[in-house]
């Protein structure tokens, strides 16, 4: 089962038919709690059970349950995707819960989708809304968020407190299984981007080792006409272990060609290696100047949660 996903907006809608969400910048999850057993899947329907411990204590809950959430790792008391990384790709047990004593996670829990058994896609959110608070799910590591009348009220107060933007919901809409829906509409402030990799360059220096070093990647955003325009170099957050990790990605999809649609300027792309479109990191930014190009970047993670074609659907809004 995938989430219903929201379309992008420039600004919250207004009227009384709509309630206004913070939008949290973590991984996407289905929480499925049933028969004392916990099972977290990813928008990509990946089991990530392992991955986030934390969540185990949900089993002693309720005995039938599904929920739709965000797991969020938190710095300096903000959501930080950067952060959430190294959790979000673990598949051993043992090093999730070692993480989690350092880097813990919580679940923002918005959305009831099943309760004993009934199906309640079908209801209105009002409806979902209203059970999921009279469950009064409080936990040490999920928590049901508040919900605001005045989107531009929140989106003003989201800005100055540097989270991600607004999510807006329609009170009367069902949830849509798996299907992007105008009755959910996401305004972001754009801090961060997930863009696609199309090619990387070695570390500068002198000797055989730095060859062997990423020192940036090339990227690029969709151009609209499901290809890829290129966005620029990433060199920053490459360093150490971050870099080492995405290079053991990148060496198996390696391509004589770029993938973007436009042509490379030479100063980026002298000493590339390109690589076939297939991974989606995210990168944060001061901004997306005119000409499509991001301004000081910095590599945050690899997006396991998002493929390249449903980053294409994301940036059309459809």
């Amino acid at each position: 089962m995938r989430p219903m996903l929201a379309t992008a907006a420039d600004a919250p809608p207004r009227g009384p038919e709509w309630v206004h969400e913070v939008k949290w910048d973590g991984m996407r999850v289905l929480v499925d709690v049933r028969g004392g057993r916990v099972v977290v899947t990813s928008r990509t329907e990946r089991d990530v059970t392992a991955a986030f411990p934390e969540l185990d204590g949900l089993a002693g809950t309720y005995d039938d349950l599904l929920l739709d959430g965000e797991v969020v790792a938190m710095d300096e008391g903000r959501p930080s995707f950067h952060a959430l990384t190294e959790r979000m790709h673990v598949t051993q047990r043992r090093k999730a819960e070692t993480l989690a004593a350092t880097r813990p996670v919580t679940l923002i829990v918005f959305d009831l989708l099943r309760l004993f058994e009934q199906d309640l896609t079908g209801q209105p959110w009002t409806t979902r809304r209203r059970l999921l608070e009279e469950l009064d799910l409080t936990g040490r590591s999920w928590q049901v968020p508040e919900v605001h009348d005045d989107g531009d009220v929140l989106l003003r107060v989201t800005d100055e407190q540097g989270l991600e933007g607004v999510v807006s919901k329609r009170r009367s809409a069902r949830y849509l299984t798996g299907r992007r829906s105008p009755d959910w509409r996401k305004v972001a402030h754009r801090r961060t981007y997930s863009v696609l990799v199309g090619g990387w360059r070695p570390e500068a220096g002198s000797g055989a080792s730095s060859a062997d070093r990423l020192g940036a990647v090339l990227v690029g955003l969709p151009d609209g006409e499901g290809g890829w325009r290129y966005a620029g170099r990433v060199g920053s957050g490459l360093a150490g272990a971050a870099g080492e990790a995405l290079l053991r990605r990148l060496r198996p999809l390696e391509s004589d060609t770029p993938p973007f649609a436009d042509e490379v300027p030479r100063i980026d792309a002298s000493g590339a290696t390109w690589v076939r479109p297939a991974l989606v990191v995210e990168v944060r930014t001061l901004m997306l100047t005119a000409d499509h190009r991001l301004r000081q970047p910095t590599y945050l993670g690899v997006r396991h949660d998002l493929t390249p074609a449903e980053l294409q659907e994301v940036e059309d809004g459809g």
